[in-house]
């Protein structure tokens, strides 16, 4: 009776571990994004999709805020995009209202790529805040590590209900 009762419970947490898998919760913050603090402001970036394809449109999105956690009212932005220690693109600089900005860019060489965004004339102040970002574009092994991922965890099921279903009461066949 007493293995019963343990085998029940230990399937009953077996399966409330796995409901997260099958929900919409995000935990993590993007892989492709970052946040940095310089000159009175903060810079935040971030890719959709979190992995950009190669040759493909994606966002990348800019929120620029104080010190104080408060959104500016307007900005004045340009951007630039490093691959391998060379300038590949550059976005001129152009006045944003409000405090948000999202650019549609096509990504065109794998691996990663250094983002330099530079904030022009910030409180009326003459000069440039540059602040620098390491973005990268999808890779075969995320694939890779995904799938491993899930056939590690369908094996483990599989051994636990191999292991723990044929002692449950419930599953066992009445001659």
């Amino acid at each position: 009776m007493g293995v019963t009762i343990r085998s029940v419970i230990f399937m009953l947490i077996i399966i409330s571990a796995m409901i997260p898998l099958f929900s919409d919760a995000y935990a993590h913050s993007l892989f492709n994004s970052a946040e940095v603090f310089f000159g009175g402001y903060r810079v935040q970036v971030a890719t959709l999709p979190e992995f950009p394809q190669i040759g493909e449109k994606s966002q990348i999105l800019f929120r620029i805020g104080d010190s104080q956690f408060n959104e500016v009212d307007q900005f004045t932005m340009g951007i630039r995009f490093f691959y391998n220690d060379q300038q590949i693109d550059a976005i001129n600089p152009e006045l944003h209202k409000g405090s948000h900005y999202e650019l549609d860019y096509v990504w065109e060489k794998p691996g990663n790529h250094i983002v330099k965004v530079d904030l022009y004339d910030m409180d009326g102040k003459p000069g440039i805040l540059t602040y620098t970002f390491n973005m990268g574009t999808q890779s075969p092994f995320g694939y890779v590590f995904i799938i491993a991922i899930t056939i590690g965890a369908i094996s483990l099921g599989v051994v636990v209900a191999y292991i723990y279903l044929p002692k449950i009461s419930f599953f066992k066949v009445k001659r």
